[in-house]
């Protein structure tokens, strides 16, 4: 007999998804100086095409350059697989048939860790695969799972580690990354950079789309204006001419909100330039950057020495992808692993989007990380609070 919590609990699942087949306000402190020491992340590729290429995030931090590599893409059961998902707060609970024949909890098999699910049943004399994740969409206290079984469903129950992080899914996915990712944002825009003009335009709208942003090209705005293309611009002007054009735009689209923008790559866009980053610095910025390595290991060293070096503007961007070659095909691929680094971002300090927020107040002044407050000024308010005193 099931329980009345359990009842409850039943009754208020409002979601239910079917497994593929296949794959308070911001307090800044008194001082003048705000500090961010958030990590970068290094996000990498493989080389395409394949089947699905392995994507993983390593936290890259700039003070102590400790590198931790996990992997990013769900390896998820091939088996088709119902399940109910509810997300009460401070744990997750999930629901899953186990279909007709009778079973007994020794023929259930549950794994929980940190960050990944197993759920195993035996039936009819062979093991099958309920639901295999090593990318549950928040972490959870694996001590603390809970599991049973209620008729013909396994009920497993997850505590969450973050109670304030909203679930929209048992595990990332581009549906539960879209929607959770969003709210994390709080409508803070996303700047692309890299070399390719191409890819930051690509998969600026791949984000745009499944966030319910507006894409935004500074090349396509810069064309439009001065009604020729960039390479017959530079041509008459040079590249600096180019750069100094697109800094301008960047300005404009720095007050932007919800929004995500493609620059301009290689040697004419402005985000190469080191000291052209005050406006970009405004949004979450993303290296998208092609590598020549043949694994991840020769990709993480050369993202890291990149980083180190800082002889590129581009190095500035909080997270880094590297791409070993490139497919428009994989466009969303591409952009999911991003999300998900982006939301490991965010969670490492989520003040960071308040930041942001504060940092555009202020006028985009080049002082990122360490804002810089004026005498007097409360950020509660974004007013000065002497001469509000003194009149």
């Amino acid at each position: 007999m099931l329980s009345a919590n359990a009842q409850g609990k039943m009754a208020t699942s409002v979601n239910s998804f079917v497994l593929p087949p296949n794959p308070p306000p911001c307090f800044f402190p008194a001082p003048a100086t705000i500090s961010l020491l958030t990590p970068k992340f290094l996000v990498l590729a493989t080389r395409f095409p394949s089947i699905l290429p392995l994507v993983s995030a390593v936290p890259v931090n700039q003070r102590s350059r400790h590198t931790q590599l996990c992997c990013a893409t769900p390896a998820v059961s091939t088996d088709t697989t119902h399940y109910e998902f509810h997300d009460d707060s401070t744990e997750v609970e999930l629901r899953l048939e186990l279909g007709s024949e009778s079973i007994s909890p020794k023929d259930i098999f549950v794994d929980a860790n940190d960050t990944s699910l197993v759920i195993k049943v035996q039936q009819s004399g062979y093991i099958r695969t309920l639901l295999d994740t090593d990318t549950l969409y928040g972490v959870i206290k694996p001590a603390e799972t809970i599991w049973y079984i209620d008729e013909a469903q396994l009920v497993v129950n997850l505590k969450k580690q973050d109670p304030e992080l909203k679930w929209p899914d048992i595990m990332e996915s581009w549906e539960s990354l879209t929607e959770g990712v969003v709210q994390l944002l709080k409508g803070a825009s996303i700047f692309l950079v890299g070399e390719s003009a191409d890819i930051n335009h690509k998969i600026a709208r791949e984000l745009a789309v499944g966030l319910g942003y507006t894409p935004l090209n500074t090349q396509e705005l810069l064309e439009a204006y001065t009604k020729q293309s960039i390479d017959s611009w530079v041509m008459a002007e040079g590249t600096e001419a180019v750069a100094e054009a697109e800094d301008a735009i960047l300005e404009n689209l720095s007050r932007q909100a919800r929004a995500v923008v493609a620059t301009i790559g290689g040697e004419y866009g402005a985000a190469r330039r080191p000291n052209k980053w005050r406006h970009i610095f405004a949004g979450f910025t993303v290296w998208l950057s092609q590598s020549e390595a043949l694994d991840e290991k020769s990709a993480t060293e050369e993202a890291k020495r990149h980083i180190q070096d800082g002889l590129q503007g581009y190095a500035n961007a909080e997270v880094v992808m590297k791409l070993g070659g490139w497919d428009a095909n994989y466009s969303k691929t591409i952009a999911q692993a991003l999300l998900s680094a982006l939301k490991r971002l965010i969670l490492s300090d989520k003040n960071i989007p308040d930041k942001k927020s504060l940092y555009i107040r202020l006028g985009c002044r080049g002082d990122w990380p360490d804002i810089k407050l004026p005498a007097g000024w409360d950020p509660s308010t974004g007013t000065d609070v002497s001469i509000s005193t003194s009149t």
